[in-house]
C-alpha cells in the first residue's frame, strides 16, 4: 500500500449488492419467514426490487427450483426465532465494516459464526455458501446491476468480475500504455498472476464477498499463503492497529531504508502513532523480507553491470562510474514496479563507501 488505492466507476454496482446481500440475508432473519416462504414471487416482493428478486431466485434456485443453494436459504428461514435474531444482531455488526476505521469505530466486528455456531455447523455452512455465492457466481456471470448501481434486466449492462478486474487495473497502472508493466498496489512490485483478494477473509466473514470496500486486485505473491492469503487483518475484531486498502490507506505512513548494519530494508513508521499499523502491514505482507531481496537482486545487477563496463573499458574512473550510477538513478521512473526500492539502491550504491567498493 505504497501508493494510494481508490473505488473504481462499477463501485456502485457492487455497493448495490451488498445492500441486496444484507436485504435478503435480514428478511430470512425475519420471524415469520419460513422455509416455504422463500419463493419467486416472495423475493420479488421483498427484495429492494422485482428485477434484482428474480434475479437472487435464479442464483439459489437455478431454473429448476431445486438448487442446494434454495435449501441452505430454506434452512436459514427455518431457524428458531433466537438464532434468528442473534443472525441478524451478527449481520448488521458485520455489515458495518466503514464504521469500523472512522474516529469513533462500533465495538468489535464478530469473529467467529453467530449463535455460537461451530465453524463446521450445518447453520453457519448454509449461510455462508449463500452469501460466498454471490461472489462465486453472481459477479462472475454478472451481478443485476448497472455500473452506477441501478438494476437492470440487459446481461450485456451487467457488471461481472472481469470488468471489475479490468476497471480496477486500469486505473491504478502507473503507466497507461497497454505494453507497460503493472504494479501490485501492495506490495508496488510487478502483477503477475494477479487475483482478486477479500481483505478482510470471506471464509470467517461471507457477507463482505462482494462488498466494495473489500475487493482488492493483488499480485500472486502478496496473495499467497505464506503472506497475506486468509490471514486475518484484524485483532480480535478491532481495526484500530491496522490499515485497509480503502478505509485506511497506507500511503505516507511508511517509511523505507536500507539498514547498512543488518543488509536489510527495514519498514518503519513516519509517525508513532502508524507504527503498531505499520508493523502489523510489514508482517502480514512480509514487506521488509521482499523488498530486501529486491534490493539485493537489483544491486547485484548493477554491480555486475559495473563489472562487465571495467572489463571493456580497463582504467575506467571511479567518476564515470559515478555519472553512470547518477544517470541510473535519474532515469528512475514512478511508472516502473519496484522504483520506490531501485531508488534505495542508487542512492546506497552511490555512498562514498560504496563507490569505493565499486
Amino acid at each position: 500500500m505504497l501508493k494510494p488505492i481508490h473505488p473504481v466507476s462499477c463501485t456502485p454496482a457492487l455497493a448495490a449488492c451488498q445492500r441486496l446481500m444484507q436485504c435478503f440475508a435480514l428478511w430470512l432473519c425475519e420471524t415469520h419467514v419460513r422455509g416455504a416462504d422463500v419463493t419467486l414471487v416472495s423475493l420479488q416482493a421483498k427484495m429492494p426490487s422485482p428485477i434484482e428478486g428474480e434475479w437472487l431466485w435464479t442464483l439459489i434456485a437455478g431454473t429448476t427450483g431445486t438448487n442446494d443453494l434454495l435449501d441452505h436459504a430454506k434452512a436459514i428461514a427455518d431457524l428458531p426465532s433466537n438464532e434468528k435474531h442473534g443472525l441478524e444482531q451478527w449481520v448488521q455488526a458485520v455489515a458495518a465494516l466503514a464504521r469500523h476505521f472512522t474516529a469513533a469505530p462500533p465495538s468489535a466486528m464478530p469473529v467467529g459464526p453467530p449463535n455460537g455456531w461451530g465453524a463446521r455447523s450445518v447453520q453457519w455452512k448454509a449461510l455462508k455458501s449463500l452469501m460466498v455465492a454471490f461472489y462465486k457466481k453472481g459477479l462472475r456471470e454478472g451481478l443485476p446491476f448497472q455500473s452506477n448501481g441501478m438494476p437492470t434486466e440487459d446481461a450485456a449492462l451487467r457488471v461481472n468480475y472481469e470488468q471489475f478486474t479490468r476497471e480496477f487495473r486500469q486505473a491504478h497502472r502507473p503507466d497507461p500504455h497497454p505494453d507497460a508493466r503493472e504494479t501490485c498496489v501492495l506490495c508496488g512490485g510487478e502483477l503477475k498472476q494477479h487475483a482478486v483478494d477479500h481483505w478482510v477473509g470471506k471464509g470467517s466473514f461471507p457477507l463482505l464477498a462482494v462488498c466494495a470496500d473489500n475487493l482488492v486486485p493483488i499480485c500472486g505473491e502478496c496473495n499467497g499463503t505464506h503472506n497475506k492469503g486468509p490471514k486475518p487483518v484484524h485483532t480480535n475484531g478491532h481495526f484500530t492497529d491496522w490499515f485497509h486498502p480503502y478505509l485506511r490507506h497506507a500511503n505516507g505512513a511508511l517509511r523505507i531504508r536500507y539498514d547498512e548494519a543488518a543488509g536489510t530494508i527495514r519498514v518503519d513508521s513516519a509517525t508513532p502513532a502508524d507504527a503498531p499499523k505499520v508493523a502489523n502491514l510489514d508482517g502480514l505482507l512480509n514487506l521488509g523480507q521482499r523488498w530486501t531481496r529486491e534490493f539485493k537482486a537489483e544491486y547485484r545487477r548493477l554491480q555486475r553491470d559495473v563489472e562487465q563496463l571495467r572489463q571493456r573499458r580497463p582504467g575506467l574512473a571511479l567518476e564515470d562510474v559515478r555519472n553512470r550510477l547518477n544517470d541510473y538513478r535519474d532515469r528512475l521512473s514512478d511508472a516502473e514496479p519496484n522504483v520506490d526500492i531501485h531508488r534505495i539502491v542508487a542512492e546506497t550504491l552511490l555512498t562514498p563507501a560504496r563507490m569505493s567498493a565499486l
